[in-house]
């Protein structure tokens, strides 16, 4: 599930006074209601739309059960990749072809790129959550994980109601409270809404044009580079160097070329563009050179995982070839990861949260220690890095 990075400022500004979380539930609701009125809402409005608010426990309970992505490149990418999605994106390229030419008009974002995320979000608007978006928002606001992301999300939604695109009653979407096809937290919509339909509302549930320049403004406003590649499956040498390789670590496309790296399909970009060479699951497995558009990625969802797969998924649904998954070393389990992680945690490492998740954190903290013991460092963590540790 998409957790997004911290988005601009806009309406409500957010004071220290306004910060807090927890406590009882009923109280943390009159507190939004007051902030609300405060800001300039009418008081009717404002009861109105808080009147049936509840506490959903379910969301706390999804919100801590992201086990999908302790799953390896490759089998995550087998289980969301299917011939059925392939065949359903490219039949929507088609019957959207006017939509997505005017989305790469005007924000260059390739068409294989948005229904990547449709379908991994809603499975082109077919499951979008029935989760109550007022509730889920306000459960998460209220808990203390993560309140400077949800809170400011409610009072864009009592924007959005305002305008008659949200209703507080029947508004459903995930559990995280994104909404419509390519699942949009509130303040997105706010700020990326686009009337692709013209019908002077921004419905992204019911409407797919507008989901979908949405989507593309969203990516655009994110930083993506109009009309540059994300990735593309590469080879690499046997004796690349590989402590140079991951996420962050760059290169200009002609310097990879220089050591060895090729496409495994079409060309390379231009040679002054800097790029990372990925290797999910080491240097056995798949090889990717991702662009700078694949870190506008992360500000969508920050699961690498996921978003190597979207964007493997985005270059299948534009004609590329199956990746070839080579022999990677078998990999950890999830308690192997944990302690993994404890052992790298206790050595100073930064590895976040001991959950077993080979995230950025985690894979930093393994080239490291390849390096340091004269393993090949690249990134991915074996049993014989464990033992060695």
């Amino acid at each position: 599930m998409r957790v997004f990075a911290p988005l601009l400022a806009l309406g409500l500004m957010a004071s220290a006074a306004h910060a807090q979380c927890g406590g009882p539930f009923p109280a943390f609701v009159k507190g939004l209601k007051s902030e609300a009125v405060a800001a300039g809402h009418k008081q009717a409005t404002v009861d109105a739309f808080f009147s049936g608010v509840q506490q959903d426990p379910k969301v706390l309970k999804a919100d801590r059960a992201q086990g999908v992505f302790q799953k390896p490149f490759i089998e995550f990418s087998r289980r969301l990749i299917s011939k059925q999605r392939l065949d359903k994106g490219r039949a929507m390229a088609k019957k959207y072809d006017a939509t997505f030419k005017r989305i790469e008009r005007d924000y260059g974002v390739s068409r294989g790129v948005l229904l990547a995320f449709w379908a991994f979000e809603t499975d082109f608007g077919g499951f979008q959550g029935d989760f109550n978006t007022l509730n889920a928002l306000t459960t998460l606001a209220h808990d203390c994980r993560r309140p400077e992301l949800f809170r400011p999300q409610i009072f864009a939604a009592l924007t959005l109601y305002e305008h008659g695109d949200f209703d507080p009653a029947r508004t459903t979407g995930a559990w995280a409270g994104e909404i419509g096809m390519v699942q949009m937290l509130p303040r997105d919509i706010l700020i990326n809404g686009v009337d692709g339909d013209g019908d002077g509302h921004v419905r992204l549930k019911t409407s797919a044009p507008d989901a979908l320049m949405s989507g593309a403004k969203m990516l655009s406003h994110l930083g993506w580079r109009a009309g540059e590649p994300w990735l593309q499956e590469v080879t690499v040498p046997a004796d690349l160097d590989w402590s140079l390789t991951g996420p962050g670590q760059n290169l200009t496309v002609a310097d990879w070329a220089k050591r060895g790296v090729r496409p495994r399909e079409g060309k390379l970009a231009q040679g002054g563009l800097p790029a990372s060479i990925i290797l999910p699951q080491g240097r056995k497995g798949p090889a990717f050179i991702a662009y700078p558009n694949f870190n506008v990625y992360f500000e969508w969802n920050q699961s690498f995982t996921y978003v190597l797969t979207a964007a493997y998924f985005a270059n299948r649904l534009e004609g590329s070839a199956i990746y070839d998954a080579g022999t990677p070393e078998p990999g950890l389990d999830g308690p192997q990861m944990k302690r993994l992680q404890q052992k790298l945690a206790a050595r100073g490492y930064d590895v976040g949260k001991i959950d077993g998740i080979l995230g950025a954190g985690t894979r930093a903290a393994v080239q490291a220690e390849q390096k340091r013991l004269g393993l090949p460092a690249d990134a991915w963590p074996t049993m014989a890095l464990l033992n060695r540790l």
